[in-house]
């Protein structure tokens, strides 16, 4: 369904203002002076538009689409006033129109393809019909794919019987009929599109249709990492290619490159070909659609452009069709002229493969059809060497033709079929020796540029492997338009949102007039590269009917094809090669549409304006009866004749200029048509002006480097004359230009793209606005490399370097120079700084677009955010152009050899004081002194002569590390600045206040920059105090030639920074007034061992202080405190990790890096461990020692020996006391006690092993009682270090760490702020931490209440304080928590059993020392033992508690078992509970062969075994919810709540919990027996203690006899006497129970 007009359409969109997309539309061939557009005239602006050969599409805003002219597929001849509405359209979002020859194509937003039109080729991709009367989907499907996916269309384009899609991923899809498909097929026509795939893996841009041949833009494949020149040969392809001339061949290179002589011209692989049927093609039936006979037209003749060859190529073809030139010898305008002279002919390179070919076609002939008499115009248009298909990668060679060209005797109109006949064997033969030998001729008029390429430009020609993966890698652009004219697919490098300039361009199809650009006339069944558009920065191709143009970024055009209305834009036909078109000076073109015989260009001219040029055929006006055809019927395109008057060269429209902003251009048969633009408030002109100059600044920029640059640059003698230094300066300008140049050619075609769609284009989209950061980066790295070079003199030697090389192109350098200076020399140095004025160009466009808006909108804040960086940097590069102007000037007035040390390309002259306006104070009167201010660094020469820059010595400052002070306090009335240094200070005196003031600013200015700022001053004294620079020491100390990088305040190190030493000795960490203080990490060489000392920890004073981790080169590590650089305090030392002798581990207290006081050693490699007492590195004193065999043995020690009284235990619990010599050497008096009960009393010798005894045995009775005093003097810890005299200096470190001199001497608000301040400092140190430790630290932040009494209120605060802060090493807390369990498990674990007691007396030391910290952090915690107060206003809160018998509520009570030991406990477990399970061993294996016993019997069984009231036998239990009666074989079915619960006390670590299991095991067997009981029920002990029996005995508790002992030494003393006490010795009177229980 259509409407005949657009109103019914725009009911729910009010109309646009009318002056955007303005629609004027003019017939081509008439006289440009006469032309007069007509204006079409609608209530919507035209966003597109597209043109056939007879009809055209409207698309206006909302996404309607319009259609008008000659729809023979409805029957209709619609008027471009009134255009009918494609109701079908309606809601689909359609974003682009396009229009073949005879049919329609539209693209919606979503991706999906509609067609509509004449189908007979398959053009509309429909099956069923001929015709497509509405616009009907097309599915792009790619079924390469597991499951096939719907590709995404973002453009199509349309010729006569063909079509294209380009994909989101950049991927090309075809359908129609003819080898303008570029498909591996032999089936026509081809309905459903298919991956064109030799373009597969390649970046297809951009795609257009001429009438049978197609276009693709491509991007380039990455080119190799070489910065080789162009070979000679390739300069002069390029100059060739530049010219205006035709091109003319020269002699063809000696040798063919392999991968070439696989591809004949036409893109076949010639070693895969096979034989096959050629495909017929049903005749084309569109006059018998229109409903009349075809046209005959008797003064069109056909154009034959083999004809020229003459007889000796009468058989010429293009792919094995043989041309009849009998039937043409009347057509001698159109005929090509033979070669004047033939050279030898050169043999085919691959013979094999033609004779396999030949023989294949004698096999199975080739079938041509033939066009029975017809006068079809359309196909007397065509070329005779069309060719349909091509199959290589399936090894078959097949072909249809269509011979377009019937003999003009033959006058039958009849629509039969083709008929056809085999072509005879001989005759194929002949055809391909005549082409073989065409294509190989030295000075082929036809193949001039088939080899003209070198051998690493082949590989990028040829065409795409066919692949199964295509890379799906490119996004949906939303702003994408049709190949048509509108905007084109940009391509994007590195995502940076800039089309890609490194493009080329591919053509296939028919090519009888050339129009495919290869140099020849010659169809491509494939798409082939164009070679000689590669590397022209080609941004947009266009396909007329017969010829093809394209536009690069340097605003060129270069046209090929049909010329026969002077289309192409010069005088030469036919072009068979890309030629540019002849433009007058100042014109810059940047759109293109082609036609029927005609070409419109778009382009700059010397006003904002565009201009409209035109070439093509002028004719005389049609009269109306021969110029508009009958309705219902259509319009038929003759064939490219030669027109009696056309063009020369592209001329200018008259009346562009009336009809305002011009945008995009459209031609289509021999209509031509325009949207234009009004200027609304100026926005239209501001964003033609941008674009313009943009393009106009690229060109400008490209002759720049071609005219001046390049030349220099590739000249052999150019570093003798600039010198090295100049040189590479040099270079490094030509390298930062060349970014320069592609940035501003990839922005001048984004600026062209965003002209094709300005309507629906976002002003804040703008190249300049979302990429602001990469154009201010480009021009700040252009213009410092020209500053620098301007710097050190490299203009003056360039100048005449340019005089000598340039020769003749001087007079194109002098048009390129735009300064008005006059001279007959150029200026170099305004030449290459005139990019800078682009800047203010940009900056003033973008506040006229920033103008159009109001203030308060998103684009007005974004364009004028924009304009003031543009700006800002046009101010600063401006003023750095000045200030190298100046330090050159000054490197002139002061040249010398002297001066020559100081002058660097980066170094700018700031001020000098050669007048003598600044001096040094007290310097002496005969002495010079000058002072030269630069940029970088303050100079101070002595013993100068200034006006001859001579200088004895001189220093230079940098200003990283200069701060400048005013003196303010000066008796004497002097004008002084002091200037600090890191190694000196010294104080300059001013001439005048003005000249302090000047010279005050200008190193505060100077400073400022340099450290990054705005180079503005800051206040006297004030700037940067505080930095982060670089220095390297020079004078003598501790930093003599180290390189320190880092913070620095008031010339002195301090903060964070690197210090490396020459030695390679390297800190990093914290500084403090020039020294290491704080904590920081360090290398230190060892020289002899070739390896390196490295220390983690704190300095203080430059000397390593504090706790850190000391890695020693030889393989030791020591963790723990230094004072001083030595080992002090508490540490740890592991050695013989990459020793061979020993492999042993220290941990103890060190005093000046000698082992000192208590510590344990742990000799791995003999199983010994030692703790006990030490001096000056030796053990001396009281102390413990295990070994691994099970001897035990504690005494005295002195000068590492065992002396003195010892008590020696062995495994089997035989124990000696006596005397001790030496290790393990017994010597004097003794008393022996065996394991059985017997001794020996008197004088031991010998070591342990063979022992010596002159004594009495004695063998005690059975009835002897015990002796107290012998069992005394065999008990152990006689002889061991008291618990609390243990790890004290892990506890005074940890009062250290608080600021306590001595343990709770300190300031308790002090001890608060280091806590804060450690933590805060440790959180911006480490930034690496978990969430779970930041928000711990972040908690620990905050002081708590301390000082105010503790309640029960505040009291759990302060537990859970003492949680978080024992749970993190970083809080002094959590330190000595972390390092009192390293020490513990040190010493116990894998120990001996004996050490049980020291293990617990050690637990209660720790607790002592622990609860003394935390007293003192808080000082409202009562006293240990005592209660709690309640506030007054809060609830009673109760954790630990006992039952009072005068009191019925619950208290809380105080006590450092209940506080302190669920922090310690559970870390310590582990090793506790293993001595406790080795001391209880055999009681306990006792205890668990009863258990085992008693419970394989039931339940009754053992409950009367027991002894248990059968009242409390349960009746009943409950399986998942389900009562069931216990019987008397039940087991475990009784009490079952009970004995879960008790089991839990294996799962507990400290004894408070573990009572918490006991006393809910109570609780739960009362709840199970009140149902058995009366109500007011009480427990009796012989009721109780059965029952508890039982569950004990079901509970299987392993290691019940490590439980009990452990709850028994270390539960608090308040529970001991409550109910938890009671219920505790019920547990152990059970376990005592079982190990004395008979069996039942």
């Amino acid at each position: 369904m259509m409407e005949r007009t657009e109103e019914n359409s725009e009911v729910d969109h009010p109309p646009s203002p009318p002056e955007r997309g303005l629609l004027h539309v003019w017939q081509s061939g008439g006289h440009g002076e006469q032309l007069s557009p007509e204006r079409v005239l609608l209530s919507r602006p035209v966003l597109q538009t597209a043109l056939g050969e007879n009809h055209g599409l409207l698309l206006s805003q909302g996404g309607l689409v319009y259609s008008f002219g000659e729809l023979f597929w409805r029957g209709l001849s619609v008027p471009l006033t009134a255009p009918v509405l494609e109701v079908s359209l309606q809601g689909r979002d359609v974003v682009r129109v396009t229009a073949g020859g005879f049919h329609c194509g539209a693209v919606t937003a979503q991706g999906s393809v509609y067609m509509w039109g004449e189908n007979t080729a398959g053009q509309c991709g429909q099956s069923s019909n001929i015709t497509v009367s509405e616009p009907s989907v097309v599915s792009v499907v790619d079924s390469e794919v597991v499951p096939p996916v719907a590709v995404r269309v973002v453009d199509v384009a349309c010729g006569r019987e063909h079509s294209l899609a380009l994909s989101s991923q950049n991927e090309l899809w075809a359908w129609g009929s003819g080898c303008q498909l570029g498909l591996v097929t032999k089936t026509f026509p081809v309905y459903k599109p298919q991956k064109v795939e030799h373009l597969a893996g390649r970046h297809v841009i951009q795609v257009a249709c001429g009438a049978y041949h197609s276009l693709a833009l491509v991007r380039s494949l990455s080119q190799p990492l070489s910065s080789t020149p162009k070979t000679v040969e390739k300069v002069k392809r390029e100059r060739r290619w530049s010219s205006g001339h035709s091109f003319v061949s020269e002699k063809m290179e000696a040798s063919v490159a392999e991968e070439d002589s696989h591809y004949c011209p036409l893109g076949v692989e010639l070693s895969d070909v096979s034989t096959g049927e050629c495909p017929r093609r049903s005749v084309s039936r569109r006059s018998q659609i229109a409903g009349r006979s075809p046209l005959n037209s008797s003064t069109g003749s056909v154009r034959q452009p083999l004809a020229s060859l003459g007889k000796s190529h009468s058989e010429q073809n293009s792919v094995c069709t043989k041309l009849n030139f009998d039937e043409l010898s009347d057509q001698t305008d159109f005929s090509l002229k033979p070669s004047s002279h033939w050279k030898n002919k050169k043999k085919f390179s691959k013979e094999q493969d033609l004779q396999t070919l030949l023989h294949k076609l004698s096999v199975h002939p080739i079938e041509i059809p033939h066009t029975p008499n017809s006068t079809d115009t359309e196909s007397m248009s065509a070329s005779v060497d069309s060719c349909a298909s091509s199959t290589p990668s399936s090894d078959l060679y097949s072909s249809s033709y269509k011979d377009e060209s019937p003999p003009k005797s033959q006058t039958n109109h009849s629509f039969g079929p083709y008929s056809s006949s085999p072509v005879g064997v001989d005759e194929v033969h002949l055809c391909l020796r005549e082409q073989s030998q065409s294509l190989y001729m030295e000075n082929s008029s036809s193949l001039s540029d088939i080899r003209e390429k070198s051998t690493q430009y082949r590989r990028r020609s040829l065409p795409g492997i066919p692949s199964h993966g295509s890379p799906r890698q490119h996004h949906y652009c939303a702003c994408r338009t049709s190949c048509t004219g509108q905007r084109s697919g940009m391509s994007e490098e590195a995502g940076d949102g800039l089309p890609c300039l490194d493009t080329e361009v591919w053509s296939w199809g028919r090519g009888s007039e050339g129009q495919l650009g290869h140099g020849d006339q010659l169809a491509r069944l494939q798409p082939l590269c164009i070679k000689p558009l590669t590397g022209e920065e080609v941004i947009k191709v266009v396909a007329g009917s017969h010829h093809s143009l394209a536009i690069t970024a340097h605003c060129e055009v270069y046209s090929w094809g049909s010329n026969m209305c002077g289309q192409l834009g010069h005088v030469n036909s036919p072009v068979t090669v890309p030629k540019q078109a002849k433009l007058s000076e100042g014109i810059r073109v940047w759109d293109a549409s082609a036609g029927q015989s005609h070409s419109l260009l778009l382009a700059d001219g010397d006003c904002v304006q565009p201009v409209l040029l035109y070439c093509g055929q002028q004719q005389e006006p049609k009269t109306e009866e021969s110029d508009t055809p009958q309705k219902g019927q259509r319009s038929y395109q003759k064939s490219p004749n030669r027109s009696e008057s056309y063009t020369v060269r592209p001329t200018l429209m008259p009346f562009c200029m009336e009809i305002g902003y011009i945008s995009s251009i459209r031609s289509g048969g021999q209509t031509c048509a325009l949207l234009s633009d009004q200027n609304i408030m100026g926005f239209v002109s501001a964003i033609h002006e941008l674009a313009s100059r943009e393009r106009q600044f690229y060109c400008w920029l490209s002759s720049v480097k071609k005219v001046l640059l390049t030349p220099l640059r590739t000249r052999e003698g150019v570093n003798p004359c600039l010198g090295d230094p100049c040189t590479r300066l040099f270079f490094t300008v030509c390298e930062k230009f060349t970014p320069l140049k592609l940035l501003i050619g990839r922005h001048s075609a984004a600026l062209s793209y965003f002209l094709y769609d300005l309507q629906s284009c976002d002003v804040t989209s703008l190249p300049l606005i979302i990429r602001m950061d990469y154009f201010l980066d480009t021009f700040k790295e252009y213009c410092s490399s020209v500053g620098d070079f301007q710097v050190m003199g490299g203009f003056q030697s360039l100048q005449k370097l340019s005089n000598d090389c340039l020769g003749s192109k001087h007079s194109d350098l002098h048009q390129l120079c735009v300064s008005d200076s006059g001279k007959d020399e150029v200026d170099l140095v305004s030449l290459l700084y005139w990019p800078l004025q682009q800047l203010h160009h940009y900056s003033r466009l973008l506040l006229k677009l920033a103008a159009c808006y109001d203030v308060l909108t998103a684009e007005y804040q974004c364009l004028h955010q924009g304009c003031g960086q543009f700006e800002s940097l046009s101010s600063s590069l401006l003023k750095k152009k000045k200030e190298a102007e100046m330090t050159c000037n000054f490197w002139k007035t002061h040249s010398g050899k002297t001066t020559e040390v100081l002058r660097l390309p980066h170094r700018r002259v700031v001020c000098e004081s050669s007048h003598r306006n600044l001096t040094l104070q007290n310097a002496g009167r005969f002495s010079n002194h000058w002072f030269i201010l630069f940029n970088d660094a303050l100079v101070h020469t002595q013993g100068t002569i200034p006006s001859k820059s001579f200088f004895s010595t001189y220093h230079i400052y940098p200003l990283t590390c200069l701060w400048v002070k005013p003196v303010t306090e000066n008796n004497n009335g002097l004008d002084a600045i002091k200037i600090i240094c890191p190694e000196e200070n010294f104080t300059l005196v001013a001439s005048t206040p003005q000249e302090k003031n000047k010279w005050l600013r200008a190193l505060n200015q100077a400073v400022d920059q340099v450290l990054g700022g705005g180079g503005h001053g800051s206040s006297p004294g004030v700037t940067a105090m505080i930095r982060t620079a670089s220095y390297t020491f020079t004078g003598e100390g501790r930093f003599k030639d180290a390189q320190y990088t880092g913070q620095w305040q008031a010339g002195r190190v301090h903060g964070r920074g690197t210090m490396k030493w020459p030695d390679g000795k390297t800190y990093t960490g914290n500084f403090k007034n020039g020294l290491e203080d704080g904590y920081g990490e360090c290398l230190m060489p060892n020289k002899a061992l070739n390896k390196a000392d490295c220390y983690h920890g704190h300095w203080k004073d430059g000397q390593i202080h504090g706790f850190g981790k000391y890695k020693y080169a030889a393989g030791e590590v020591y963790e723990g405190c230094f004072f001083e650089s030595q080992r002090h305090g508490y540490g740890m030392l592991s050695s013989g990790r990459l020793a061979r002798s020993s492999s042993s581990v220290f941990i103890g207290q060190w005093v000046h890096d000698k082992k000192m006081g208590y510590g344990v050693y742990d000799d791995i490699t003999s199983g010994q461990k030692y703790m006990g007492l030490w001096v000056d590195d030796q053990r001396h004193g009281n102390a413990v020692v295990v070994t691994q065999h099970g001897l035990y043995f504690e005494g005295t020690f002195k000068e590492n020996k065992m002396s003195g009284s010892g008590l020696l235990v062995s495994d089997d619990d035989t124990t000696f006391h006596g005397e001790f010599s030496d290790n393990w050497i017994i010597n004097g008096k003794g008393l022996l006690h065996l394991a059985n009960g017997d001794f020996f009393d008197g004088e031991f010798s010998g070591e342990w092993a063979s022992l010596k005894v002159t004594g009495t045995f004695s063998k005690p009775a059975v009835d002897e009682p015990t002796n107290k005093e012998r069992n005394n003097t065999l008990a152990l810890g006689q002889y061991v270090v008291p618990a609390a005299q243990r790890w004290v200096c892990v506890f005074d470190e940890c009062w250290g760490r608080l600021g306590c001199e001595a343990p709770g001497s300190g300031q308790r608000t002090v001890a608060w702020d280091n806590i804060a301040v450690t933590i805060t400092t440790t959180r911006r140190q480490t930034p690496d931490l978990s969430k779970s430790q930041s928000k711990i630290l972040e908690s620990l932040e905050l002081i708590p209440q301390h000082e105010e009494i503790v309640t029960t209120a505040n009291y759990d605060h302060i537990r859970r304080y003492l949680t978080k802060a024992c749970e993190t090493p970083l809080h002094p807390l959590g330190w000595l928590v972390e390092t009192l369990v390293t020490v513990y498990r040190m010493t116990y674990v894998g120990s001996n059993r004996r050490l049980l007691r020291q293990a617990v007396q050690e637990v209660q030391a720790y607790l002592t020392h622990f609860d003394c910290i935390v007293r003192f952090l808080f000082p409202g915690l009562p006293d240990d033992g005592s209660v709690i107060p309640d506030p007054p206003t809060s609830p009673t809160r109760c954790r630990h508690s006992f039952i009072s018998n005068t009191m019925e509520q619950c208290v809380v009570v105080v006590s450092s078992s209940s506080l302190l030991l669920p922090l310690l406990l559970p870390r310590l477990y582990p090793p506790l509970f293993t001595l406790y399970g080795l001391q209880e061993e055999q009681d306990e294996a006792k205890y668990w062969e009863r258990i085992l016993r008693l419970n394989k019997s039931p339940d009754q069984a053992l409950l009367s075994f027991l002894g248990v009231n059968e009242k409390f036998w349960p009746v009943w239990m409950s399986i998942l919810g389900e009562k069931k009666q216990i019987v008397s074989s039940s087991k475990d079915a009784c009490y079952v709540s009970a004995v879960e619960t008790l089991q839990q006390i294996s799962t507990t670590f400290t004894p408070s919990d573990k009572l918490t299991v006991i006393q809910k095991t109570f609780e739960e067997l009362t709840q199970e027996v009140k149902p058995l009981v009366e109500e007011n029920f009480l427990w009796c002990m012989d009721d109780l203690f059965p029952l508890f029996l039982y569950v004990v005995i079901r509970a299987r508790i392993r290691n019940l006899g490590a439980e009990v002992s452990l709850i028994e030494d270390l539960m608090d003393p308040n529970l001991e006497h409550g109910e938890m006490g009671l219920m505790f010795t019920t547990l152990k009177a059970c376990y005592i129970q079982i190990q004395q229980e008979s069996m039942m």
